[in-house]
């Protein structure tokens, strides 16, 4: 099969297009011929070796998967050749950016029937990191405020679209280029946080912050006094602390996002009752994907990606 892999932790240039062995499913696995890979910025991290996913070299990027079963492996009975399925990956286990990919059986849904399979891509580790972070963590319910920053990108489309449709009220932070994305996504207030603050800016408190943005703990923590008492800050980003208050009982939650097969196969649900879109900005042909990674690296991707396998 064809696959990129690296073979050495480095910048998009250790990325290769090349023939490797096609997988083979053991116990409770599932061989998946892959029909799309999104690309998340998490790749880039496990490529250069900053992020803590122990792989084992050759490495095959990729932690999102949708495709159609090729094989199951001893023990399965839950799926069978043929059946579409959408996927969050072991992220230390090689994996989509291929033309087939093994997976553990129990982490997989059944893909939307009312989109394209290969964009089905770009829902799992995304949308469920949303999920975690607004209903598992913060416990969002009707009629609560959230205030979202950095919600321009892909965790933070899905995390408005889930809170409006729960009954929260959103607030929600954006660059210009990311304005009508978030607006569209249904958000109730849209701060353009590069011409005012966001302190200035909102007006009462929030029950939950939901931070996806990369900004300074100084800036972070100053944040803090819009969350009212007894309300909960929710950081996806894991390389600082999550500032909180607890002279107010402000309490503090890290997403860490993990596969979940049944809060999946709900999300399919919203997709295929049209109360979730799924936003893909781009598709490519698998060969391209190293020319995304260095696109990234130079902060020249912006939305979705889905890197599909070549024809030939």
């Amino acid at each position: 099969m064809q696959a990129v892999r690296f073979h050495e932790f480095g910048g998009p240039e250790v990325l290769r297009y090349e023939q490797a062995d096609q997988p083979v499913a053991a116990q409770g696995e599932v061989l998946i011929r892959v029909a799309g890979s999104a690309f998340n910025p998490a790749d880039a991290g496990i490529r250069g070796g900053t992020l803590p996913f122990p792989v084992t070299l050759p490495h095959v990027p990729g932690y999102d998967v949708s495709g159609t079963i090729e094989a199951v492996g001893e023990g399965v009975t839950t799926w069978a050749v043929g059946d579409a399925v959408v996927g969050f990956l072991p992220m230390g286990a090689d994996g989509s950016a291929a033309e087939f990919v093994v997976a553990p059986a129990d982490v997989l849904a059944k893909a939307p029937s009312s989109i394209d399979l290969a964009d089905a891509a770009a829902l799992p580790s995304v949308a469920l990191t949303a999920w975690q972070a607004l209903f598992d963590l913060a416990e969002l319910t009707s009629g609560q405020r959230l205030l979202i920053t950095g919600a321009g990108g892909a965790v933070g489309g899905y995390a408005i679209q889930l809170a409006k449709r729960a009954g929260a009220y959103v607030i929600a932070t954006a660059s210009p280029r990311s304005h009508d994305s978030v607006a569209a996504a249904g958000a109730d207030e849209v701060i353009d946080h590069t011409s005012s603050t966001v302190l200035d800016s909102v007006a009462e408190q929030v029950d939950v912050l939901l931070n996806l943005a990369p900004i300074s703990p100084e800036d972070f923590t100053a944040l803090v006094p819009l969350v009212r008492d007894g309300g909960i800050v929710v950081a996806t980003t894991a390389w600082m602390t999550t500032p909180g208050d607890d002279t107010r009982g402000v309490r503090t939650a890290g997403v860490f996002v993990q596969a979940d097969a049944n809060e999946l196969t709900q999300l399919v649900s919203l997709v295929d009752s049209g109360e979730l879109t799924v936003d893909v900005a781009q598709r490519v042909s698998l060969s391209d994907l190293p020319s995304i990674h260095a696109k990234a690296a130079d902060g020249d991707v912006h939305g979705k990606v889905v890197a599909v396998p070549d024809a030939f």
